[in-house]
């Protein structure tokens, strides 16, 4: 049986999972779901790692709580929001999210997500919301002529994480 602190604790420490899951309910609740992997094509690492350097993409961060002061406790965690600009021909390199969980929004544009665990690319449109957990190692890129704007919230654990 779980005491009632324990069940607290908890719950305070999934707390930012939960916020992120309900702050992009209320951005988009028109919002269709990403785009996904055919089940039949979901596997573990059927594509390889891609380009390792950013190409025509800004990444800023437009805010960002040290989640150590907050109620959950997370020393050395910042909950950042983050505005990436993929410019038509851009790159999002490869990158894993083992300790930096995120979730991506679409804002507009399309972008192409090439995963470790799907053997066909996936495309990302405007209003897709695309979740990034401990599973998922991947690279982004957009192939149409228009820039693609998407808006990331993550859990940052290493400052020193330059991975977009």
């Amino acid at each position: 049986m779980i005491s009632f602190e324990r069940s607290r604790r908890n719950f305070w420490r999934r707390l930012p999972a939960m916020l992120l899951v309900a702050g992009f309910s209320v951005m988009g609740a028109a919002a269709a779901s990403a785009g996904s992997c055919p089940a039949d094509q979901v596997g573990m690492d059927v594509t390889q790692p891609g380009p390792m350097e950013p190409k025509g993409v800004t990444d800023t961060v437009l805010a960002a709580t040290d989640l150590s002061k907050e109620m959950v406790a997370l020393n050395d965690h910042q909950f950042r929001l983050r505005r990436l600009e993929v410019q038509p021909g851009g790159i999002v390199p490869w990158h894993a999210h083992a300790d930096r969980p995120a979730m991506i929004y679409v804002v507009s544009g399309t972008v192409i997500e090439h995963a470790s665990n799907c053997a066909v690319p996936i495309i990302h449109k405007a209003g897709d919301v695309a979740p990034e957990t401990h599973a998922t190692s991947h690279w982004w890129e957009n192939k149409s002529k228009k820039k693609a704007v998407l808006i990331s919230v993550d859990i940052l654990h290493d400052a020193n994480d330059m991975n977009m």
